[in-house]
């Protein structure tokens, strides 16, 4: 008997838990990831004590989460989410203007997996969704790349004690990996795939991601964008000058 593609089972669809103060633009954010027969959304919050909450109620694969919300904000609420055992599946987004550099990389250090201008149109929105899901990519547009490792070498306002602290801790780490681990994490921080990194290497994407794995299992890694901020507050790879 032949099976067409309709009989073969569907993956589930991507779940999406959205958090912004502002009615509004969650309704137009509920309507267009609803349109996606890939994705779902499964809750809404209008601030971050709901959004860890509901977090923990719904587990979303995705929080599409706003940085700056009165009460409990998106950096308090996205620092719970990553730091529950039972939520470390759960990817953030960080839905930011970008007007606060600090901001950014002290999302980073919360455990967002990347950002999105609240300006973004609608597909690369649905992308970053997508992305974020799958847990390939620094959701991070190239203009803000640089900024994020300036802010990053630089201490992103953090204390001078704990940014050597830190440093310190993640060079410690550092001296696990591989020779190879260390190539593809300097890539890796430099906003590559792991198609683009298996390019850069000749190696395979599959031996990239074994890789990438392995280096995120000995840094205490959640995801790519984590491997990032270790990258650079190691002192693995420096920001170039422009």
């Amino acid at each position: 008997m032949d099976h067409t593609a309709t009989d073969l089972p569907s993956a589930a669809p991507v779940r999406v838990l959205l958090v912004d103060d502002q009615a509004l633009l969650r309704s137009a954010f509920k309507v267009l990831v609803d349109s996606e027969s890939d994705m779902e959304v499964v809750g809404e919050a209008s601030d971050g004590a709901q959004a860890v909450e509901l977090a923990r109620r719904t587990r979303p694969d995705v929080v599409l989460m706003d940085i700056r919300m009165p009460g409990t904000d998106g950096l308090a609420a996205t620092r719970m989410i990553s730091a529950d055992p039972e939520l470390a599946d759960v990817r953030v987004v960080m839905l930011t203007t970008f007007e606060v550099d600090e901001y950014v990389v002290s999302a980073l250090r919360a455990g967002a997996s990347g950002f999105l201008g609240k300006g973004a149109e609608p597909d690369e929105l649905l992308n970053a969704i997508r992305v974020a899901a799958a847990g390939e990519a620094l959701l991070s547009p190239a203009a803000t790349k640089g900024l994020i490792a300036t802010f990053l070498a630089q201490g992103g306002g953090a204390d001078p004690a704990t940014a050597a602290a830190s440093a310190g801790s993640h060079a410690q780490r550092l001296a696990a990996l591989t020779v190879r681990e260390r190539e593809v994490l300097v890539h890796v921080a430099a906003g590559l795939s792991n198609d683009g990194i298996a390019g850069r290497l000749e190696v395979s994407p599959l031996t990239v991601k074994t890789h990438v794995n392995r280096a995120m299992a000995k840094l205490g890694a959640r995801d790519r964008a984590q491997l990032v901020v270790i990258a650079y507050e190691s002192g693995l790879v420096r920001p170039r000058a422009e």
